[in-house]
């Protein structure tokens, strides 16, 4: 009976409930990318959106299981090698890259595309956590360390943050966190948050003094027919240089801000759709949702299987399915937070909180966006939403945490380490 217990336990490697939350959040997924994809199936293949979803998501399940039998200290030796990627990828896809929606975003190599900033992402998390692990000092975190992240960070930050203005502050945001779970002098990030808001207030004036309006590209978001005549036309690309995104976030901010009641008859669905539709989906659920399958308004909000998949989840599985979507990314976090506590060093401890901090962080700013908490951005669910490279990413992300979770040295097994607890 032990030789079996023991097969059984070698099988099933991973932490349980890591896996569970990840095998509900892929069964959402594939049910609701199903329902939302409509405005992408033919006449004659109503599964093939769902089937290739179903698909990359085996892919992605591949690299989980790959990632989750490296051994974690190994992970510190791709860093130098995923930041000089990442950053090569960033550099040139903000000069050449495929444009959708005004932004450039995708990097292309041999007619597979991917969003560069989702590896870079990454990268500067692990990045930020070989520093902090390497200059742990007893209670605190060498002072030096501050300024390291920030020579490393900063660049890519400002890479993302013209052509993705909502990546970039999300990734700024998990680097701060990092910084306070990390034991940064609170003196050090006081002060970064103070540059920071002064930043933010100079830039917004500029945003409102230089943004033009884009009612023409803000269509193209609403329409998916007209998205595709209006990226290519040659005058497009790259307009207005480095502060071509100006109009975009400028029309964005006065929309979100706009509390100015509009009678049904004046709305105009063409450049409000998402928002519309939306508030519709979610209005029409009537607390218990319609069933799954049953959604009206994916047929007519753009981006139902992606930014907003949120709101068809709630049309269609009613408060129940929100409130389920959203204790699924929670208990991510702090089971996620429970296995690094564990860990006997700070490195695996560090990593799988970074990683769980990017999951959750734009999980929950995606579905904020969806009830309308938050500005319009182009944020997906993650291990939800339809995707590529996000999709195959995030699973890495929880391979990696499996990984820690099975082969990272315990405080239990390990008395005489130098322990780190994260909690506070």
């Amino acid at each position: 009976m032990a030789e079996e217990n023991k097969k059984t336990k070698g099988r099933m490697k991973g932490d349980t409930i890591i896996w569970a939350v990840f095998f509900f959040l892929c069964i959402v997924s594939i049910i609701e990318v199903f329902s939302a994809a409509s405005e992408l199936t033919s006449n004659t293949s109503y599964l093939g959106p769902m089937l290739k979803h179903t698909m990359l998501i085996g892919v992605g399940v591949v690299f989980l299981v790959i990632t989750m039998n490296i051994d974690c200290r190994y992970f510190k030796i791709i860093t130098p090698f995923a930041l000089l990627i990442s950053f090569v990828m960033l550099l040139v896809t903000s000069l050449t890259g495929g444009e959708i929606n005004g932004a450039s975003r995708w990097f292309d190599i041999g007619g597979i595309q991917f969003q560069p900033s989702e590896l870079a992402k990454g990268a500067v998390v692990l990045a930020e956590v070989m520093i902090l692990s390497a200059l742990q000092d007893g209670d605190t975190v060498d002072k030096r360390a501050f300024k390291y992240i920030l020579w490393v960070s900063v660049p890519f930050i400002l890479l993302i943050f013209r052509e993705n203005f909502s990546t970039a502050a999300l990734l700024g945001l998990v680097v701060i966190l990092l910084m306070f779970i990390g034991r940064v002098p609170l003196k050090q990030i006081g002060k970064l948050l103070g540059v920071i808001m002064l930043a933010g207030m100079i830039g917004f004036g500029a945003i409102w003094a230089l943004g033009e309006n884009t009612d023409e590209e803000q269509l193209a978001k609403n329409d998916p027919r007209m998205k595709t005549e209006i990226v290519n036309q040659p005058e497009n690309k790259k307009s207005g240089g480095i502060l071509h995104r100006f109009g975009t976030w400028k029309n964005r901010i006065k929309k979100f801000v706009n509390d100015e009641e509009v009678a049904p008859e004046k709305f105009d669905l063409d450049k409000d759709g998402q928002v519309a539709h939306a508030n519709i989906a979610i209005a029409s659920s009537n607390l218990v949702g319609k069933g799954p399958g049953n959604s009206v308004q994916r047929d007519w909000l753009p981006q139902a299987f992606s930014d907003f998949i949120y709101a068809i989840i709630i049309e269609e599985m009613g408060l129940w399915g929100a409130v389920g979507v959203c204790l699924l990314y929670l208990i991510l976090l702090f089971r996620t937070a429970k296995i690094a506590n564990r860990c006997a060093y700070s490195f695996p401890a560090l990593l799988i909180m970074g990683l769980a901090l990017l999951m959750v962080t734009q999980a929950i700013f995606n579905m904020m966006v969806a009830v309308g908490l938050a500005p319009v951005t182009g944020q997906p669910l993650p291990l939800i939403s339809k995707g590529g490279t996000s999709t195959i990413i995030n699973c890495v992300y929880i391979g990696v945490i499996m990984s820690v979770s099975t082969k990272a040295k315990k405080k239990e097994d390990c008395a005489e380490c130098k322990t780190v607890s994260i909690e506070g």
